[in-house]
This record gives structure tokens, C-alpha cells and sequence, in this order.
């Protein structure tokens, strides 16, 4: 069976950027850009896929996820470069060099024959959302490259969460999400809409975690999907026979549980009718470039070129020959 690649660009960046000391020929820090390059010859190498898409987060985040909390991923750290660099960087220099990574990598990425896609005012999980429910990759196996928990709910037969960041990579499918979390994949946005994300700045119910949802709500490892107004159904006919402290609460957050379910879901990603015809477009029809000669000029002017890209290279000639 076919397979897919689907990077979740913004996150190897940053992966890369805070922990790779890589300097080009005129010193500057370039650990973002060929610390993502590594990464993705790595990725290439373990996974082995056809076809290979980069999905970076728009400016300005998610409009529509602001709209309904205006606090979300408000007061995220900033990702800074390696600790043990001996740069006296201020802040708007960082700044600068940081989006300077960006673009150099984006130079590099657009000499192989791969889709890129970002949106403004879009988050790369919808696009990746969408990508996984195309039409045109029915029959692919997908692999997302992530350490973003809210990817688990993609999971399905033909879908996998890989999280680079653990050691050994952490693969994640249905089975194993179902035996680790005891909530099935289809319903994984609910129980987090429960727990809450700190990392996304949204609360969920007061000192709730994953084994109380487990003990009230066994149901949810079941395949069968469940809505906010079902949980809250079957709450209310708990509380008849048990005032335990933890279903009140249930009831009394059910607008906090609403509303993080509907910014963390991703099963109707939040992209137009246009923009997702615009992805399955670019799937199914792109024109697939390649130009490894000027890959290797940035690689030169940068002083990369002692690094091997054989892995990279094959595979990159395996998508555009593949039919």
C-alpha cells in the first residue's frame, strides 16, 4: 500500500531551531533550516514513503479558534536558540534570525518535488485534518510526524502518530491509544475537552485528568463517536444515583467542555470548501519539480555540503517517477 509523509512543519522548526548549533559560512546561527533538512532525511529514511507533504501553521494562528476564546495559546513560550550558543542576541535579533531560517528553508524545500501548503490565519492541524480525510489518499497509508497530542484523533486503519520527540520515536495507533489512554481515537477530542490543554492555554474541568474520565466514562473507548451532549446526558443520569463531586463538576463546566471541544476537534477541520479543494487539488495534480543542483548550491553557500542527502535524494526521485 501507498504512503503518505505529513510533516508538521512549524513543530520540527522549532524542534531543530532550540537544539541544533549549526552555524553557515557567514555565522549565523542555521540550526532551524538544516537542523529540519536532517530531521526530514531522517524522517524519510524510518518511514520510507511515496509521497511527502509539509504543512506549516498561517500567520496569525487560527482566526476562527480565537474567535471563540480569545486566550488561546496566549502566553506561549518563545522558542529560543540552543542554550549553549555564545550569541548576545537581543530579542528582535533572535527575531530576525528566526524568520531569516525560515525563509532560507523554505529556498531549500521548494527544489524538491513535494507539497507545501500554509494558509493564512489557518493552523497546520486543519490542513493535516483534511489531508488525512482526502479523497485522493483513501488508499494511503498516512504517517503524521508530530509531537502535538491533538493529532491522536486522526489515528484510524490507515493512520499513525509519530512523535519524534520521544526516544525511541513514539508510534501511536488506534490500538495503542486505546490501550494506553482508554479512549478510542474518535473520541479523544472529547476526553481532552474534559482534561483541558495547558500547552494551548485552555482549562478544562477543575483536577481532571485522563483516569477519572477513564472510571466515569469507560464508554469512550468504544468506536462509536459520542458528542459534548451525550456525555452530559448519560452525566445527569449518573447524578440520579451518584452525587459523586467529580460529575457536578462535569455539569457545571459543560460550556467549558462545549467550547474546548470545538477549538481542540479536528474530525470538521476549520478550512473552506475552497481551500480544502485547493489541497486534494494539489494531491492529486501537482507538478512534481526536482532540482537537486540547486539544492546543492544553497547547501554550498551555506557550507552544508559535507552532509549526505543520498536517503533524501532517492526518495525524492521516487515520488516524481511514481504513478
Amino acid at each position: 500500500m501507498k504512503k503518505i509523509l505529513i510533516i508538521d512543519a512549524l513543530n520540527m522548526f522549532f524542534r531543530c531551531y532550540a537544539r541544533d548549533p549549526s552555524i553557515n559560512l557567514q555565522g549565523n546561527p542555521s540550526g532551524g533550516c538544516v537542523g529540519f533538512l536532517k530531521s526530514l532525511q531522517k524522517s524519510i529514511r524510518l518511514t520510507k514513503p511515496d509521497d511527502v507533504v509539509i504543512v506549516w501553521d498561517g500567520g496569525g494562528g487560527s482566526r476562527k479558534r480565537r474567535l471563540i476564546n480569545k486566550n488561546y495559546k496566549s502566553g506561549r513560550k518563545v522558542v529560543h536558540l540552543p542554550k549553549d550558543m555564545n550569541y548576545n542576541f537581543s530579542h528582535e535579533e533572535e527575531a530576525s534570525n528566526k524568520a531569516w531560517q525560515q525563509v532560507r528553508l523554505f529556498e531549500y524545500l521548494d527544489n524538491l518535488p513535494i507539497c507545501q501548503f500554509m494558509y493564512e490565519d489557518v493552523e497546520a492541524d486543519d490542513i493535516i485534518a483534511a489531508i488525512t480525510q482526502s479523497k485522493a489518499l483513501s488508499d494511503w497509508n498516512k504517517v503524521i510526524l508530530s509531537n502535538d497530542k491533538d493529532f491522536m484523533q486522526l489515528c484510524d486503519d490507515k493512520t499513525i502518530l509519530c512523535r519524534p520527540a520521544k526516544k525511541p520515536w513514539e508510534v501511536l495507533n488506534t490500538n495503542r491509544i486505546v490501550e494506553d489512554l482508554s479512549v478510542h481515537p474518535i473520541n479523544m477530542a472529547l476526553a481532552r475537552a474534559i482534561v483541558g490543554d495547558k500547552s494551548d492555554n485552555l482549562p478544562g474541568v477543575p483536577n481532571v485528568g485522563f483516569g477519572r474520565v477513564n472510571k466515569f466514562f469507560p464508554f469512550l473507548k468504544e468506536a462509536e463517536e459520542y458528542s459534548v451532549r451525550d456525555l452530559i446526558k448519560v452525566t445527569e443520569e449518573m447524578t440520579t444515583e451518584n452525587k459523586s463531586k467529580f460529575l457536578v463538576s462535569i455539569l457545571e463546566h459543560e460550556d467549558v467542555i462545549e467550547e474546548n471541544y470545538r477549538i481542540m476537534q479536528l474530525y470538521q477541520p476549520s478550512l473552506s470548501y475552497q481551500r480544502r479543494n485547493a489541497v486534494e487539488n494539489c494531491l492529486i495534480e501537482r507538478e512534481k519539480h526536482f532540482n537537486m543542483t540547486n539544492f546543492r548550491l544553497l547547501l554550498a553557500e551555506d557550507g552544508f555540503m559535507s552532509l549526505r542527502w543520498d536517503t533524501m535524494e532517492q526518495c525524492m526521485r521516487r515520488i516524481i517517477n511514481f504513478e
